[in-house]
């Protein structure tokens, strides 16, 4: 791509009316949004600090010193001042104006971006959404790493040392460290992802897929919230996503996203998707500091973009999480339906019954069925019409 010579120099990367906006997919942002950031987005607009300790850790972080500014560092990639400014927003940056805060890895990062655009492998928009998705999973990550681990780690061991005479050091011995073991983790979820992919029947379902998809909601919560510290908040909200995320990817499933008081699940088949739902009323339910859960679950299409799952199906999930009762788990009729096809439940249980009693006159063993299903009354949901949920359990032996 050609440097864009008339390209305004003061347009930098990441204003922060573009991050409130919101960029669209292509780029091209919307009005500033008046609502404040949600907590469970990350606020990744810091401005570039002249602090010398913040120089020295950004210098060792990034292995470079500040050269560029936003305008050198587009024209040193050769990419134009445009798509530069695209990128660095989709990636989260902060408005830098015209001081030099951008180092050589900066323009490395803008030449591969366009290279894969300028060789046909993405297109402009993709690699947007490329940089976008980036962004904003290790912006995430990096905010965590920071509250959650590196503060607690850098109290000063002694008297009359600082957090500041600490924490170089600190971060000088961990990042090889954290830097291998994310790219490890990173290798090992993509393969994990071309694996789903590869076996979808045709190139629709890649995109548009048949998955049970399940809300675990805290029953009460916001009421919760007004009785409890701010730390006891974050203890519980924590200790509640971290039992989720290990049941779910311990049964098979993946975690989707958690907002604090709720997870969103995805699995390939109702059986899966059975497991983990009921597996978390009955872990919750042990655990007395834990408020009641509540889950809702779903099966059909569902389109996928950046991680997250969005349609019908899901809305669905959504509702029947909120009609749930407590420690229950309610599911749509095409779930239900998935699981009796599978085997897994009866269509009822005087079907059950029936083959029971005939298993025994015959000298065979009766069907082993491992969940049940009551059909519940019909009810009309926002949005979606007349449904009829049933309530999913564990048959008794």
């Amino acid at each position: 791509m050609t440097v864009d010579d008339t390209s305004d120099s003061s347009a930098v990367p990441g204003s922060e009316q573009a991050v409130a906006a919101g960029s669209a997919p292509d780029g091209s942002t919307g009005s500033a949004s008046p609502y404040p950031t949600p907590h469970h987005v990350v606020d990744h607009t810091a401005e570039p600090s002249d602090d010398p300790l913040a120089i020295r850790l950004e210098q060792l972080i990034l292995g470079a010193e500040r050269r560029y500014t936003a305008f050198q560092a587009a024209r040193t990639a050769g990419v134009s001042m445009d798509l530069a400014s695209r990128f660095w927003r989709a990636m989260g940056f902060a408005d830098i104006g015209q001081a030099k805060a951008l180092t050589e890895a900066d323009v490395l990062a803008l030449r591969r971006l366009a290279g894969l655009v300028e060789a046909g492998l993405l297109s402009e928009p993709m690699a947007v959404q490329v940089a976008r998705s980036t962004g904003q999973t290790t912006a995430r990550l990096a905010e965590w790493q920071i509250d959650s681990f590196l503060e607690g780690l850098t109290e000063p061991p002694e008297p009359g040392m600082t957090r500041t005479e600490v924490t170089y050091p600190l971060v000088e011995l961990l990042l090889p460290e954290l830097e291998e073991f994310l790219v490890y983790v990173w290798r090992r979820q993509l393969a994990a992802a071309t694996g789903r992919v590869v076996q979808a029947a045709d190139d629709e379902e890649m995109v548009d897929r048949r998955l049970a998809v399940g809300f675990a909601d805290l029953v009460g919560f916001t009421r919760l919230t007004r009785r409890l510290e701010e730390e006891e908040l974050g203890e519980l909200v924590e200790a509640f996503e971290t039992t989720s995320a290990d049941l779910v990817a311990a049964h098979g499933g993946r975690l989707i996203k958690t907002l604090g008081d709720e997870v969103l699940f995805a699995a390939d088949d109702a059986r899966t998707a059975a497991e983990i739902a009921l597996r978390l009323i009955e872990t919750m339910a042990d655990d007395q500091t834990v408020p009641a859960l509540r889950v809702g679950i779903a099966f059909g299409t569902v389109t996928t973009r950046m991680g997250d799952v969005f349609g019908t199906t899901v809305n669905l999930a959504s509702r029947l999480t909120s009609i749930a009762p407590k420690n229950a788990v309610l599911v749509d009729g095409a779930f239900a339906e998935d699981l009796i096809r599978s085997g897994d439940a009866p269509a009822s249980e005087t079907l059950a019954a029936e083959e029971a009693l005939a298993a025994e006159k015959e000298g065979v063993e009766a069907p082993a069925y491992r969940y049940g299903l009551q059909p519940m009354w019909q009810r009309p949901v926002r949005g979606l019409g007349v449904v009829e949920p049933w309530l999913l359990g564990r048959r008794e032996e």
